[in-house]
């Protein structure tokens, strides 16, 4: 990466807190660049910088050297756009998207940006847009290919970050082919093309579909970015696919529309009688009074208010990474709107990637909530080790199924700890025979001696459990019984869940008949009470002497 740097610090999902260097500084992701028009501006760039700790923005190259002649040439672009922070710089691609063509070749707009002093710079690619045919997608990806070539015969300096735009828009066998080949090149960013249209028709599956496979085929030690992509709703679900840096114009637009931003949408001013937020802006004043305002003023607040917004998200998602809370700040997201819901489900086709880059302890519990958080890496994962490295104790022939226990582990449990300690005093000998395991939501079967293991102790769920969980835990129980040779197995339910009792109870028989195995279910209103211990060692020692 050239002499400059790229610096992961916490890491969750496909999300990752990171420093990146550039020439102007260090700046920390996830990180949103604020698109600044200095021929449209009404929210200077300097007090975007002091009123929000902005540390980076956008500006199109293309536009500064339509716009404004040498001036660029002549004061840079920092000094132009009053701005001390990080500058990236657009080549006009976009524009080239909309308009069909743009007045600057390739090569000139390398040299522009070299010569404005820019941070980060993008080559003159070729958006892939979104109705179009294959076919024209698969020559944006060759043509954007051979120009992402040519940079590294024509770039002069040594200190701007370059990036390397990945097309394909909605095919993803050209995402693909584009990432995997642009990744083969010594590019300090990646970016991912093509994304607005699916963010405005809400396609939030197609934008994970996209995102995750540039990612999973770019060199993972650079940073990736997503164009046009900075509202709050949005931005978790892209951080947690794999996007570490954004840029967009929203903000600005919006405010010239007269709408305001929230965490879960965007609303009309007009039709506000309450701010949502807290921000400096909005604690000022209330919307009929930003309504009275001039044009221009109003404009600013929307502005700056829309940018309050997005940044306050930014700091949110960081938060989450660090503690290791991503998956939960996106179950919360996903009730903002029923597509981020079904993005959210999305991710369960990419379970093994996920657990890949998720840690495999964290400092915090985690949150269980309903059956979408199934597809969270933790569990996935705790479910194929249990199948693929677990191996039971020598000799045990007979399986004794549990009960959690509520509030942590067996062993902070007086009560049950009693139970346990009784339970291997009465058997004796028979002790090597016997294998403990419990039954958790969500995990399914956890063999005693894992009982500490994180996250088996280390989290908290919603009861009841919905029924796809249900359905989920009594699988995983069929499962561990038919993977295993025990002789005889005993399920232990307790009465006062019913609905456990019936969804565990017929799996288990079910599974123990097909198996072949010897089994007894016993039912109880105190489960850890001296009857209940008396009528397990009963069972016990009956399954032990037909075996």
């Amino acid at each position: 990466m050239s002499r400059l740097s790229f610096e992961v610090e916490d890491q969750d999902l496909l999300g990752r807190n990171g420093r990146l260097e550039t020439k102007s500084g260090i700046v920390e992701t996830p990180l949103l660049f604020p698109v600044i028009n200095p021929k449209v501006q009404l929210l200077p760039s300097r007090e975007i910088k002091q009123s929000l700790r902005c540390e980076a923005v956008i500006t199109n190259a293309y536009l500064l050297k339509k716009n404004f002649g040498d001036m660029p040439l002549e004061r840079g672009v920092h000094a132009l756009l009053d701005f001390d922070g990080v500058v990236m710089t657009d080549s006009g691609a976009y524009q080239n998207l909309l308009y069909g063509r743009v007045k600057i070749s390739p090569a000139e707009v390398i040299h522009y940006q070299e010569a404005i002093g820019s941070d980060i710079a993008v080559i003159l690619d070729v958006p892939t847009g979104w109705r179009v045919s294959w076919d024209y997608a698969r020559e944006t990806v060759e043509e954007t290919l051979r120009r992402g070539r040519e940079l590294f015969t024509l770039k002069a300096r040594e200190d701007i970050l370059w990036v390397g735009p990945v097309q394909g828009g909605r095919y993803i066998d050209l995402i693909v082919r584009s990432a995997k080949a642009m990744g083969e090149l010594p590019f300090d960013i990646h970016a991912l093309g093509s994304p607005t249209r699916i963010m405005e028709q809400y396609l939030f599956t197609t934008l994970v579909d996209m995102i995750i496979a540039a990612k999973t085929n770019l060199p993972l030690e650079r940073p990736l970015h997503l164009f046009g992509a900075g509202h709050p709703l949005i931005l978790p679900l892209a951080v947690a696919s794999g996007c570490d840096t954004f840029d967009s114009a929203a903000y600005a637009i919006y405010a010239r529309d007269g709408r305001y931003m929230t965490e879960r949408g965007t609303a009309h001013l007009n039709k506000l009688r309450y701010f949502p937020c807290s921000c400096p802006l909005c604690s000022r004043y209330n919307p009929e009074e930003v309504m009275e305002m001039d044009e221009e003023e109003r404009v600013r607040f929307l502005e700056g208010h829309n940018l309050h917004v997005c940044f306050s998200e930014i700091r949110r998602i960081k938060q989450a990474i660090k503690e290791g809370r991503l998956w939960e700040h996106l179950e919360w997201k996903a009730h903002g709107h029923p597509a981020l819901t079904r993005a959210l489900k999305r991710l369960k086709d990419y379970r093994e990637i996920l657990e890949k880059e998720t840690p495999i302890t964290k400092k915090a519990g985690l949150f269980y909530f309903n059956s979408i958080g199934l597809n969270r890496p933790e569990i996935s994962r705790y479910c194929k080790r249990l199948s693929e490295r677990y191996s039971t104790p020598r000799n045990t022939v007979v399986l004794v199924l549990m009960p959690q226990a509520e509030g942590g582990p067996y062993h902070i449990s007086a009560k049950k700890q009693s139970f346990l300690e009784e339970l291997n005093r009465e058997l004796g000998d028979l002790n090597g025979k016997v294998h403990v395991c419990l039954y958790k939501i969500p995990f399914g079967v956890v063999p005693l001696e894992l009982d500490d293991v994180y996250p088996l102790s280390q989290y908290e769920y919603v009861t009841p459990p919905d029924l796809e969980t249900l359905e989920y835990v009594s699988n995983q129980i069929s499962t561990f019984i038919t993977q295993r040779n025990y002789k005889g197995a005993i399920l232990l339910l307790d009465v006062k869940k019913d609905q456990e009792s019936e969804y565990f109870a017929e799996n288990f028989a079910k599974t123990c008949r097909l198996k072949g195995v010897s089994c007894k279910i016993q039912k109880s209103e105190n489960i850890w009470g001296k009857e209940s211990l008396g009528n397990l060692l009963r069972d016990i020692r009956d399954l032990i002497s037909r075996i």
